[in-house]
């Protein structure tokens, strides 16, 4: 993001009495300053899943978070073995063992919406795969290594 700031237009919009308290009280037990903060996040949430279900080439990023038992047969394995099938999307993961033999994962990705929807789905099929959320965002990892050669820490190129 560039250091100029960023250009604000304003909305108007009617709500429902009961819809706009909820809206408040959303935005104080939450402790926001505003309700434009509040709506700007959950419409650039409503962006990034338009983007991803009308143009499913896009490249997104953002992650899969899942939680799982783990005590069913072979399901972290099974797990592993679909991420390895998405090697490209899959930029990292971090694990963690909760109570009564669970687990929960977040898996960091990136790559075409089709590809992530399709990432999500498998891993939903997993048996012991409890719940599973794909959260995606418009805005992009920078490039992990460049394509080009690479200067070395010596100032020779590398190849």
């Amino acid at each position: 993001m560039g250091s100029e700031p960023a250009t604000l237009a304003r909305l108007s919009m009617s709500l429902p009495g009961d819809l706009f308290r909820q809206l408040d009280m959303m935005v104080e037990e939450r402790g926001l300053p505003s309700r434009s903060q509040l709506i700007a996040e959950l419409i650039r949430h409503a962006l990034a899943e338009h983007e991803a279900f009308t143009r499913p080439e896009e490249t997104l990023a953002g992650t899969i978070t899942m939680v799982y038992r783990g005590d069913r047969g072979r399901v972290r394995h099974q797990l592993a073995q679909t991420q390895a099938d998405y090697l490209k999307e899959v930029i990292s993961s971090q694990h963690v063992f909760l109570e009564d033999d669970q687990s929960l994962e977040v898996l960091l990705v990136q790559g075409p919406a089709r590809r992530l929807s399709d990432l999500s789905d498998a891993l939903r099929k997993v048996r012991g795969v409890q719940q599973l959320r794909l959260f995606t965002t418009t805005a992009l990892l920078p490039p992990l290594h460049e394509q080009e050669q690479f200067t070395s820490r010596n100032g020779s190129k590398a190849s």
